[in-house]
């Protein structure tokens, strides 16, 4: 048996009936809670308590109807909650998360964009296509949700719930420090640019090419406009306009 380091019964008897049924990339139902107390020897209000930071964790789900299921292992929400109060503390913390973010991308590229399908190439075309569309239209939108998306969809096939973890959790903390609703237009074409050089390499096997322009675009997060400028986009363009005119 493993060493455990966690002090908890209600974990220990996560992980070991776990074991004994469907695994831990499956749901499966679990007894009511004064079932598992009576089994683990324990009070309800101390297994309630232990339920509820296993619930915090995305390890179970917990429902009135339903009752209690044990979830997929995620690595993800306990990332995002410990980040969320890291960046709470100092705002710093998110450059730091998001540079171990930029060295995990790179560092997987080659083995997740293997695993990537036709049908994956084809959701990849389609958020490129989302995103100039959304950049183009009247009135112009940031395409953030396209944005998330491309870069998980192409670390998605990935068997590593850890680096899937704190890649989507970045992305949350992305949107609580308000990243998602500010930016300039221009370089948001330059970003989009990059996405459809990225996207484009990987469905025509062009690996190396992808990962140059990943490397490019990773390096672009050094020019990002700052939050004392304007943060609505189509106002930018439109000042962009205006000067591009009377030059």
């Amino acid at each position: 048996m493993a060493r455990r380091y966690y002090s908890s019964e209600f974990f220990d008897y996560l992980a070991s009936s776990s074991q004994q049924s469907a695994g831990s990339g499956e749901t499966s139902q679990l007894p009511a809670l004064k079932d598992i107390s009576a089994e683990l020897g324990i009070s309800v209000a101390r297994l309630r308590e232990q339920l509820e930071v296993a619930e915090s964790l995305g390890l179970v789900e917990v429902r009135p109807r339903t009752g209690i299921r044990r979830l997929p292992y995620q690595f993800g929400p306990a990332v995002s909650q410990s980040l969320s109060y890291a960046i709470a503390l100092d705002s710093s913390h998110f450059e730091m998360f998001s540079e171990l973010r930029n060295q995990l991308e790179t560092a997987y590229w080659d083995q997740a964009v293997h695993c990537l399908t036709p049908e994956d190439h084809r959701s990849l075309q389609d958020l490129i296509a989302r995103a100039w569309t959304k950049l183009q239209g009247e009135p112009i939108q940031i395409p953030h949700e396209e944005h998330r998306l491309l870069h998980l969809t192409i670390y998605a096939r990935l068997n590593n719930p850890f680096v899937q973890g704190i890649l989507e959790s970045y992305w949350e903390a992305y949107e609580a420090v308000g990243l998602n609703v500010y930016t300039d237009y221009g370089y948001l074409q330059l970003v989009w640019q990059y996405h459809q050089k990225i996207v484009e390499a990987i469905v025509s096997g062009q690996y190396l090419v992808g990962y140059r322009a990943l490397v490019e675009h990773i390096g672009l997060l050094n020019q990002r406009p700052s939050r004392g400028i304007n943060h609505n986009p189509k106002e930018t363009y439109q000042r962009q306009q205006i000067q591009e005119k009377t030059k």
